[in-house]
């Protein structure tokens, strides 16, 4: 429809710029007022055919971001989906990036979905959406994958993406073989985006094939950058909580675990393909998916990395002992890792309590309070009877190649550090008193109970939490143990609870009324 412009542009652009630059975001009513004086189709007549002209562009962009963020705005949109169409083919990143937060602002506010859906289906508007995901700047491009996640939120959107002909994800295929590196990564960042938002969405990703983009890309040896983006991207999808069950179906986790074992792959790759791994077994769903001769490779590549590294403390070091403590994050990981015939264990023990590498001694405590049952509920900490038994040979085993001799010894050792290890050390305490010998070792070293009872000795708030939680976590294990039989540990256990009652965090004293005296007025 042709539409007469008005001669004179300076008094809109003028209203618009007012109306753009307006704080925080605009009401129903004033988009109502503004459109009545300065119509939509007039806004977008006027950015069509005067684009190029200085100010007009970034002027009226702004103006109908602002509009199209309202409800009454939105509402407009499905009458003007040309106008959208258009705008994602436009040569201006800036329309191209509005009509894309079009799309978002369509779907967001709309009181019919299938009806908006309808609109993107007629006139074609996801694959336009994928062209600007991969060929816009950064802004187009995160404004496009905004939009396509706004589709997939709703299962009538899904369809969309993932149509039952596989027409669409053949189209994403198809535009990562042909695409840069760059367009690729966004390709993958989409996936995901989109895996993460329902088990729905991560089920068709899987159904399509669409994981195997990252199988490709992290085998793509070619190009460091590129794989390490890949698997930054990955450790991303592995927060997912569905992540495990369709991630295990697929030769991913083989993929980490050759990368882990293969000496001329970087150490940076190296290092990320640990944390993955761990992660993806972190859950105990994992468990009910995985092959456990693959878990057992994994440990078995991760302990022969930490041989070659020897005593290095490097982040490869640090991240494969984090590996190993979200390995251990479920009872049926932490049995598995402890009853197995690789020296992983061993090696999480010894660097706990290696004073000599900082680094590694405060990935050891952190992985072994994670593998001691940390993270799990009370009474999911202590694991079955070859795993317990394993832990405490091997806890007494660096006890007795110390100078500390006993494992009170070296559990005091890591609470009199620096602040980030006795918190370290605090997790570790609190997850292993579960056990009557790690019990009997704290409660038999008195300096520990001082620490651990001391409101003063952390200023800063995680510290003063992870102290007053092993206070509260040696007080409940004492009360429920026989050991309150000697007179020693009643005491300690009164000691105890007085801390528990008086909290975490530093309270004053209880201070009496003091009489004041004071010498007589004399006039």
């Amino acid at each position: 429809m042709e539409v007469d412009l008005p001669a004179d542009l300076a008094p809109l652009l003028h209203a618009a710029s007012e109306f753009a630059s307006y704080p925080g975001l605009q009401n129903d009513a004033s988009v109502k007022e503004f459109l009545d004086r300065f119509p939509l189709h007039v806004l977008l007549s006027v950015l069509q055919r005067n684009a190029d002209v200085n100010g007009v562009e970034d002027t009226l962009v702004s103006c109908l971001d602002k509009i199209f963020r309202t409800s009454y705005g939105a509402s407009l949109l499905p009458d003007y989906s040309q106008f959208i169409q258009a705008g994602l083919q436009a040569n201006s990143q800036f329309i191209r990036c509005l009509s894309c937060k079009a799309v978002s602002y369509l779907l967001e506010n709309s009181s019919n979905v299938v009806s908006s859906l309808q609109v993107i289906i007629e006139y074609n508007i996801y694959p336009l959406l994928l062209t600007c995901l991969v060929h816009g700047d950064e802004k187009t491009s995160a404004a496009s994958l905004g939009a396509i996640q706004s589709i997939a939120k709703f299962p009538e959107g899904i369809s969309i993406i993932f149509p039952t002909d596989g027409e669409e994800y053949s189209l994403i295929k198809n535009i990562a073989a042909q695409s840069s590196s760059v367009a690729r990564t966004r390709i993958l960042a989409l996936l995901a985006k989109l895996f993460s938002l329902s088990s729905t969405v991560a089920s068709a990703i899987y159904s399509s094939n669409l994981l195997n983009l990252f199988e490709i890309e992290i085998n793509n040896g070619n190009d460091m950058l590129a794989t390490l983006s890949a698997l930054e991207i990955l450790n991303e999808l592995v927060e997912s909580p569905h992540s495990s069950m369709f991630l295990l179906r697929t030769t991913l986790f083989q993929l980490l675990t050759n990368m882990i074992s293969n000496s001329s792959v970087d150490s940076i790759l190296r290092s990320r393909a640990a944390l993955i791994s761990g992660r993806i077994l972190s859950s105990s769903e994992a468990y009910a998916a995985v092959n456990i001769s693959s878990v057992t490779a994994l440990l078995e590549a991760i302990d022969r990395r930490l041989k070659v590294l020897g005593s290095q403390n490097t982040d490869e070091s640090e991240s494969a002992l984090e590996a190993l403590g979200m390995t251990g994050a479920t009872n049926q990981g932490a049995n598995l890792l402890l009853a197995s015939s690789s020296s992983v264990a061993a090696h999480v023990v010894e660097s706990a309590f290696d004073r000599h590498s900082r680094g590694k001694q405060l990935a050891g405590l952190h992985a072994l309070a994670t593998i001691c049952g940390a993270d799990r509920s009370e009474n999911s900490r202590v694991l079955d009877d070859k795993a317990e038994e394993n832990l405490r040979r091997l806890i007494y085993t660096a006890a007795a190649n110390t100078p500390k001799l006993k494992p009170s010894g070296l559990f005091l050792s890591a609470l009199k550090q620096e602040p980030e290890i006795r918190l370290a050390g605090y997790r570790l305490v609190s997850a292993l008193v579960a056990r009557r010998w790690s019990l009997t070792e704290v409660c038999s070293e008195p300096e520990i109970i001082d620490i651990v009872t001391d409101a003063k000795i952390e200023t800063a708030k995680n510290g003063m939490d992870a102290r007053y939680e092993c206070c509260a976590s040696i007080s409940k294990a004492l009360l429920s143990s026989n050991l309150l039989h000697d007179a020693a540990f009643a005491d300690i256990a009164g000691k105890l609870q007085g801390a528990v009652r008086r909290g975490p965090y530093l309270t004053k004293e209880r201070q009496e009324a003091q009489p004041l005296v004071m010498t007589a007025e004399r006039f």
